[in-house]
């Protein structure tokens, strides 16, 4: 029987109105989070094209758990919490 590893996922939402409002910087943040941990081939990130949660912004997404209008701070927080 293989043992299979569990990969957190993480999803950062990339429409126009969460890239306007920070995303962009988010996705080189989470990269280095998740380099600088050790995590890369532990967490499976990727990006969608809406959330469909535009008032919300920016969103991502860790195992189903949406997190609304994170920042710079907000989000280094969020990944302690779900990744470490």
């Amino acid at each position: 029987m293989a043992l299979v590893t569990l990969q957190k996922e993480v999803i950062i939402c990339l429409g126009s109105s969460c890239f306007a409002r920070g995303n962009k910087q988010m996705v080189q943040l989470i990269k280095k989070f998740l380099e600088e941990h050790n995590l890369s081939g532990k967490v499976n990130f990727k990006g969608k094209h809406c959330f469909g949660n535009c008032e919300n912004g920016p969103s991502i997404m860790i195992d189903q758990k949406r997190y609304e209008h994170i920042n710079a701070e907000s989000i280094l927080e969020i990944l302690e919490n779900e990744l470490l």
